[in-house]
């Protein structure tokens, strides 16, 4: 057998295995094949979501062992018990995270007690620790980066072209972690983080950091104004962003639901073998990744060796809808992003306090007197969210002292 027949072989019997691999990771979510041949997960619960992003969230938490082991003893400080909550004096702060701090440390880990992996964002970025400054304990976590190019919900409501969108999509970021902490989360700490994406101290940020940012895809210098911010709800429907006022103003507006079309429910492990497939195969989208090229490239390059494999697209249905929401930071954000005229009118923004004042008298206060549980939450409760972590997490705090 020459070498050119020996590497035939070899590349077959890659994709034998492969294709095994495949399939009996899709059984163990709980995929199933119907008549027509097509792999299908059977309903839309919480807890089959959760079971989708298991495998992943299990590789994320093993890959950050070390992080979490040198980490965490010094950080759990920061998280709440129950007891350390006084409703009616909490007072929420909004902190910008600097990159190669502790605070960055904190976001990093209280992101990996999530039960659904959050992303790394793409391309421009901005976080957030949300404080309660009355006892200096955490309350939750905002982040935001550049959208996803293809949005049909978004493009549709405002009346977007490709070419528009193209020109105008560098004034919209993406909400790509937002949520509160234990136990805040309890006393509606969600609704509280989510509104304070509509605040003039984002806004602001925003402006001093990218302003004369250049458009991700044409490369082209643009005066960029945040004036909208995307997200989604990664349970499907969402009762935390929708109904999201403030003295009549809406901060988050449900727009519709994606396609239920992804990658998420392939692990990073199969993710590298299917990407070394394609190099070995010659297909250039094996290392197309590098800033510019787009959110999606491990969706297309999912795709690509999936066909190459002659699998069909249904594969990456993982059937899972996520609820899409829109908040408009300027009031007449929709007219300029159709068209491209006109300045900003911020005015109604509010200061991040002023909303949070708010926030914290509508949802969260009440919510404290009608339900109590929150105050059986201690620091010890937060080991059994890291997985198979918990132990050497617990253990590693112990003996730190």
């Amino acid at each position: 057998m020459n070498s050119r027949q020996n590497k035939v072989v070899k590349l077959a019997s890659r994709e034998a295995n492969l294709k095994r691999k495949l399939r009996r990771h899709l059984r163990t979510l709980g995929f199933k094949k119907s008549e027509s041949g097509l792999f299908q997960i059977e309903g839309n619960s919480k807890d089959v979501i959760r079971t989708l992003h298991a495998a992943q969230r299990e590789e994320r938490l093993c890959a950050n062992r070390q992080f979490i082991s040198d980490k965490a003893p010094s950080l759990l400080k920061h998280f709440a018990g129950g007891t350390d909550i006084d409703p009616e004096r909490i007072s929420p702060v909004l902190e910008k995270i600097a990159s190669g701090t502790w605070q960055g440390d904190l976001f990093r880990l209280a992101s990996l007690s999530w039960s659904v992996p959050v992303s790394n964002g793409f391309g421009r970025r901005i976080r957030y620790l949300v404080w309660d400054k009355h006892n200096g304990k955490l309350i939750g976590l905002i982040a935001i980066g550049d959208p996803v190019f293809n949005l049909a919900v978004r493009d549709n409501l405002i009346g977007w072209d490709v070419h528009d969108r193209s020109a105008r999509l560098v004034n919209i970021m993406d909400a790509y972690v937002l949520g509160a902490v234990p136990p805040y989360n309890s006393l509606l700490g969600g609704k509280l983080v989510a509104c304070l994406l509509r605040s003039r101290d984002i806004y602001d940020d925003f402006a001093q950091l990218y302003g004369a940012t250049a458009g991700i895809i044409s490369q082209q210098e643009k005066k960029a104004r945040l004036l909208a911010i995307t997200t989604s709800s990664s349970m499907g429907r969402s009762s935390v962003y929708n109904r999201l006022k403030l003295d009549g103003t809406e901060y988050l507006r449900p727009i519709g639901y994606t396609g239920g079309w992804g990658h998420f429910h392939i692990p990073d492990r199969l993710f590298a073998e299917l990407r070394d497939y394609l190099r070995d195969a010659g297909h250039h989208y094996a290392d197309l990744h590098r800033f510019g090229q787009g959110p999606n490239w491990r969706l297309r390059t999912t795709r690509a060796a999936l066909d190459a494999l002659g699998f069909k697209d249904d594969m990456l249905r993982h059937g899972i809808q996520r609820q899409v929401f829109l908040c408009l930071l300027a009031e007449n954000a929709k007219h300029i992003l159709k068209t491209g005229k006109g300045r900003p009118d911020v005015k109604t923004l509010l200061t991040a306090a002023d909303v949070a004042e708010r926030a914290v008298s509508r949802w969260m206060i009440p919510r404290s007197r009608r339900r109590t549980e929150y105050l059986q939450w201690t620091p010890d409760n937060l080991f059994d969210l890291f997985g198979s972590q918990s132990r050497m997490m617990r253990s590693r705090v112990l003996k730190s002292g």
